[in-house]
């Protein structure tokens, strides 16, 4: 198997990391707030701050930083979706993904795009933690601390892309992962001085956004308390790594100290507030149709607690960003020598040796386990994949056709299932994969590269070239590519059998692209050869509004 790790800060890159980290400090505001003559939101409007946000997740995604999974995307993006839906702004979109680092780190960057750690979620004990980050990151958002930066930086001439690629990398090896090595020591010391410079402009914000997640954890039905409880974690981190040169204390500590007063006035905020939340639960409505003055139960949020799958996802996400399977089997044999295993513990070994492609070794595991909790998609997922890579595929195929008879449109049931299908390599295997998929189609599914790339696959086994070329190009644009997949595009249209419907979809993917690539160019981001080979000013993983 391949070393999950992330590429090495490229040497040449370096002369631009220590010049960005010292424009940095200027786009940073001092947020005495309210801004009332603020200018967010005009320099950038929303659709541009969408874009800018989409081309970050896209080229940290082809740096190799983000880590797709759709099980894992599904789990973030319900409760993210639940806290933004809660919060100031239920009108903004998000964009909740994950990455591979197990630093513990979590940011928020334009367009309402918010991006965690594997770390962050291993060290929580419970999602409600989680959901405390995802708040106060969402706060950054809906408070505009993100957008102020952005467009001072714009008004300084710095290249937005570049800039917020530039603080994600920044942050990202400052931690202990390449502590060893030289280039990365160069950057850490240039960017001490940034973070040092930040302090006094990021406290305000810090402190409006803890106070407005914490309001936004208790709208959405999570513990209040959550957050001074993982403010509390951030200090046994700090006190165990103190003295351990390869276990640095996470960059955001240094800009954003975890001082007792934090942690007290987090937790007097939650208290406070929850008798408050339970009271505002009732309203009186304001439908012209029902009588004045009835008093109804407003969101009913509280009490809805969490999503039931945070244990699975820990175990998932604990497999899925170890250097290899066989060091996340390590990793639970450690763990099994100190005590048992808990299911979900139990769920996360069978998960690494299925990665390792021990598919027998797994089954029995996940099939007590099915036995015990019937009802588990993370489950049902698992035990079919093992069936069908261990000689079992009828069963296998049983199993996902009845869990997809009740949800035909769940995007990693469907993507699981039609990856099995496609690598039976048979023209029926290929059509019935795209016809699983293709319910997904018309939704935001679609809208991720894991998904065109299984779609592209099913159609290649189907036979259907062209559809196969179109959800390439678009895979690879998702990807990070955009240079590469305008190639793929113009190379279908030289196609004889293009028909008018396929060529006016290919003519209006060409016309949306194309004003990306330019921008990406005009940051400095360009494909040199559109094969491999992309040159960036920066590389990847955490932004402003970081914790």
């Amino acid at each position: 198997m391949t070393d999950r790790r992330r590429h090495p800060f490229p040497r040449r890159l370096l002369p631009f990391a220590l010049a960005l980290a010292a424009c940095l400090p200027a786009a940073a505001q001092d947020a005495r707030l309210p801004d009332i003559g603020s200018s967010a939101g005009t320099v950038l409007s929303p659709a541009r701050q969408a874009e800018y946000g989409a081309m970050t997740l896209a080229q940290l995604r082809h740096a190799g930083y983000v880590l797709d999974d759709p099980l894992l995307d599904g789990w973030l993006r319900d409760v993210g979706l639940r806290l933004g839906g809660s919060s100031d702004r239920p009108q903004q979109s998000f964009t909740f993904f994950l990455l591979r680092d197990r630093q513990i780190n979590a940011f928020a960057t334009l367009g309402g795009y918010i991006g965690m750690n594997a770390g962050l979620v291993l060290a929580a004990d419970r999602e409600d933690e989680v959901a405390g980050v995802l708040a106060h990151e969402i706060a950054h958002v809906t408070q505009q601390h993100v957008l102020r930066g952005a467009e001072k930086a714009q008004r300084d001439s710095l290249p937005i892309l570049l800039a917020t690629l530039g603080a994600i990398v920044a942050a990202q090896q400052a931690g202990g992962n390449s502590s060893g090595d030289a280039t990365s020591a160069a950057v850490m010391t240039g960017l001490g001085m940034l973070q040092q410079r930040q302090i006094d402009y990021t406290r305000d914000n810090e402190a409006e956004a803890d106070r407005i997640g914490i309001r936004n954890l208790a709208r959405a039905g999570f513990d209040p308390q959550a957050m001074a409880e993982f403010f509390e974690t951030l200090q046994s981190v700090v006190r165990m790594n103190q003295g351990d040169e390869r276990s640095q204390v996470p960059g955001y500590l240094q800009t954003h100290p975890l001082t007792l007063s934090r942690i007290s006035e987090a937790r007097e905020r939650a208290a406070k507030l929850e008798p408050q939340v339970a009271a505002d639960a009732v309203a009186v409505s304001s439908n012209p149709l029902l009588p004045a003055g009835l008093r109804i139960q407003a969101q009913g949020p509280r009490g809805r607690g969490t999503t039931g799958d945070f244990g699975f996802a820990r175990e998932r996400l604990r497999v899925l960003s170890a250097n290899t399977p066989a060091q996340a089997i390590r990793e639970y044999q450690a763990m099994q020598a100190k005590s048992p295993l808990d299911d979900a513990q139990r769920y996360g070994l069978a998960f690494a040796r299925m990665q390792a492609g021990q598919y027998r070794d797994a089954l029995p595991e996940l099939q007590v386990l099915q036995a015990k909790r019937p009802d588990s998609l993370w489950l049902a997922i698992g035990l079919g994949q093992a069936e069908a890579q261990s000689g079992h595929a009828a069963d296998a195929d049983r199993r996902f056709e009845a869990w997809l008879a009740r949800m035909p449109t769940h995007r990693a049931l469907a993507l699981s299932y039609a990856q099995l299908l496609a690598e039976r390599n048979s023209k029926a295997a290929g059509e019935r994969a795209v016809a699983v998929l293709r319910p997904l189609l018309s939704s935001t599914a679609a809208n991720d590269a894991l998904f065109q790339q299984a779609y592209a696959r099913a159609n290649e086994v189907a036979g259907d070239e062209l559809r196969a070329g179109e959800a390439w190009a678009e895979a690879a644009y998702l990807g990070g590519r955009p240079e590469q997949a305008l190639v793929q595009l113009n190379n279908l249209k030289k196609r004889a059998n293009l028909d008018y419907y396929a060529r006016s979809r290919i003519d209006a993917r060409i016309a949306a692209i194309t004003p990306v690539v330019l921008e990406l160019r005009r940051q400095g981001v360009r494909d040199e050869d559109a094969t491999g080979k992309i040159r960036v000013g920066v590389r990847a993983s955490a932004g402003n509004g970081e914790w």
